[in-house]
């Protein structure tokens, strides 16, 4: 569904993607591409308009973050990917749960380039108390919008721990904005004793230049 003159402007490798202001304590976001022009249409398109075949072009620049997140990470150990979860209801008016969608996919790529070395696994540990929608919020009331909005249940906890009791951990979405949301997922995990190694997302806003 993209051009090859689309495709191929697309970025290859990831970086560090720091809102501003930061959350506090937010572990190393990581993110492929700007939330703006093509990128946009496709995270919109894929969430919003039922055109699920971008998950394909997603999960790959998901993949780049997570790859690159997790660069330096002992490559024996299990690596978790960690989907941000959807509001409560969302996943069924859409009739799809799109954040998950592109972290299976990007983990089936992570794992068709480690050629069987590392277990790379989906482990949706979370689940949402329900937040309102975040659009038209700044920093501070997306903070408020998601505080204590997540948790992780004990039943997904214990098939996790049994059979990863050692694993890398990464909370993965969409997009990065605020980092809101990714600190929450954060720590609603380090609540149950999983701390996550990063942040890793397909797209994250620019930050603005500091004006004068």
């Amino acid at each position: 569904m993209l051009c090859v003159a689309c495709r191929t402007s697309l970025a290859r490798t990831a970086v560090q993607a720091w809102p501003t202001p930061v959350p506090h304590g937010l572990v190393t976001p990581w993110a492929t591409e700007s939330y703006d022009g093509v990128v946009k249409e496709l995270v919109v398109g894929h969430k919003d308009r039922g055109q699920w075949g971008h998950r394909r072009v997603l999960g790959g620049l998901l993949a780049e973050a997570v790859r690159a997140a997790t660069e330096y990470a002992d490559p024996v150990t299990p690596l978790l990917l960690v989907p941000v979860p959807s509001r409560p209801g969302a996943g069924r008016q859409r009739g799809y749960e799109a954040t998950a969608a592109i972290v299976r996919t990007a983990a089936g790529l992570l794992r068709d380039r480690a050629g069987g070395s590392c277990a790379i696994a989906v482990a949706p540990l979370l689940v949402s108390r329900g937040a309102a929608d975040q659009a038209g919020l700044d920093a501070r009331g997306r903070a408020a919008n998601v505080d204590h909005s997540m948790r992780c249940p004990t039943s997904a906890l214990t098939r996790v721990a049994r059979r990863w009791p050692r694993a890398h951990v990464v909370v993965c979405d969409d997009v990065m904005t605020t980092g809101a949301t990714a600190r929450e997922a954060q720590r609603a995990l380090e609540s149950v004793g999983l701390r996550p190694v990063a942040i890793a997302a397909v797209a994250a806003t620019r930050r603005r230049a500091p004006e004068g």
